[in-house]
């Protein structure tokens, strides 16, 4: 493309990412949309470019009505163009902090005789992560975020529920920080030690002392920060911590069982806070990731794990990793102290008071013949390419519904739709779950497809 066809696009993109700003703050413009690029601009599409896949799949789901709205377009594509990290950063970002030399005992002090409080798991590496569609993106962003601290994803927040591999990563990331900078100063904690530090500090009169414990890091990562919830005081100190890091360019990194905005009792300006950086989910683990995670175990304890017993446990445990390897570790623990081999008649008999008492999981086809029969629509409809308004609605009534109510993955989902990518999903979930917040008499239809649907899951259909 020449100079003088670019340099339109380009002054075509400062004037759209100015009307963007005023929607969506500095900090999102600086972090996601400073690295795109406008290559074409048509009648009724337009051509972008990122820097990576992360900040293709922010601006398409997070912000593609926006973009659409200022492009004065009614469709566009994002193409992938790796480039440097510092390409992706503001022009006017002063340069990052020097980390000091470290001392002998390899990481340098905080003041005080007092050390950052770091107990990390050697298990907790991204070598032991298990990466599938359920946790590729935050996986990626963790990756992205240890090898660069603080220069473009900060702060970092994942979230999701418990067990599912968020501590894993966190501790993932403090890791590859460390082995690549030893001197680099590294705070991981529970946000409950937070709080109580920060109580202990205020009954013993040396706040000034809390504060430089947590101020002078590097990175900072707090599992759980939910817990700030109600507490108003320790969300003030919290508050000005924060500030002070990121003002610094320190690396932030948070988790939570929720995104921010859904963090009851929490102070608006901390939400918006959050929310700078970079916030993924991770979801439940797919039937292959639950899979792949109980056969990885398996290896790292030098145990024969028969395909039939993992395949087993993983069709039977379906909420939180944790569950699942603890359940091969009850299991290898059984086979110790009976001097059986692991075989699926063991897996049923350590697995019988569970299997017992749950009810039978809610399948697909459980949802589908609900949505089917409501709306008068077949299920080749809902599987087909059809996008006219009488098949869309229902199609995202099931993928909101499925959601809700089943382990799925977004990836998983979009394959019972004629196989829709999760940005689709992801897209007709968001799309449901805000009309339903302002229209009663569709929050009243989900209630009744929800109750049908639970109700007559024991049925035989698929």
């Amino acid at each position: 493309m020449s100079s003088s066809v670019q340099a339109p696009l380009e002054q075509k993109w400062e004037e759209i990412l100015s009307r963007v700003e005023s929607e969506v703050g500095t900090p999102e413009i600086d972090s996601w949309f400073r690295g795109a690029r406008l290559l074409e601009l048509g009648n009724d599409r337009a051509i972008l470019s990122a820097p990576s896949g992360l900040h293709a799949s922010r601006l398409k789901n997070q912000h593609g009505a926006k973009l659409l709205q200022a492009l004065g377009v009614s469709d566009f594509e994002i193409q992938i163009h790796e480039v440097s990290m510092e390409q992706t950063l503001p022009l006017e970002a002063p340069p990052i902090a020097k980390v000091s030399k470290a001392p002998a005992s390899g990481r340098a002090p905080l003041g005080a005789g007092q050390d950052l409080p770091l107990a990390l798991n050697p298990e907790y590496s991204f070598e032991y992560f298990v990466v599938g569609p359920c946790n590729r993106f935050a996986h990626a962003a963790a990756i992205g975020v240890a090898d660069r601290p603080a220069t473009a994803f900060n702060p970092l927040f994942l979230h999701g529920s418990v067990g599912l591999g968020k501590t894993h990563l966190m501790q993932a990331i403090a890791h590859q920080v460390l082995e690549n900078n030893p001197s680099a100063r590294v705070a991981f904690l529970s946000c409950e030690q937070f709080v109580n530090h920060f109580i202990g500090s205020l009954q013993q009169g040396n706040l000034e002392n809390f504060r430089n414990r947590y101020r002078m890091a590097d990175v900072l990562i707090v599992d759980d920060i939910q817990l700030l919830s109600n507490k108003m005081r320790t969300q003030e100190e919290f508050f000005h911590t924060f500030n002070t890091l990121h003002n610094a360019h320190k690396q932030i990194i948070l988790t939570s069982d929720a995104p921010p905005e859904e963090i009851p009792a929490l102070q608006e300006r901390l939400i918006s806070r959050f929310k700078w950086g970079l916030v993924a989910e991770i979801e439940r683990p797919c039937f292959e990731t639950r899979v792949a995670i109980l056969q990885a175990k398996a290896q790292r304890l030098g145990l024969l794990l028969p395909d039939e017993v993992s395949k087993f446990l993983a069709e039977n445990v379906v909420d939180s990793v944790r569950d699942l390897e603890g359940g091969l570790t009850r299991l290898h623990a059984m086979a110790s102290l009976t001097n059986r081999p692991i075989s699926l008649p063991l897996a049923r008999e350590m697995m019988g008071p569970s299997l017992r008492n749950r009810q039978r999981p809610i399948r697909v086809g459980d949802v589908l013949k609900a949505v089917t029969q409501h709306f008068g629509v077949s299920k080749e409809d809902l599987e087909s390419k059809r996008r006219t308004r009488s098949i869309v609605f229902p199609r995202q009534v099931a993928m909101n519904l499925l959601r809700q109510l089943t382990p799925l993955s977004l990836e998983e989902i979009g394959r019972h739709f004629g196989g829709r990518d999760h940005s689709t999903v992801l897209y007709a979930i968001e799309k449901m779950n805000s009309r339903r917040r302002v229209d009663t008499n569709f929050a009243a239809t989900l209630a009744e497809l929800d109750r049908e649907i639970r109700q007559g899951s024991g049925s035989s259909f698929k």
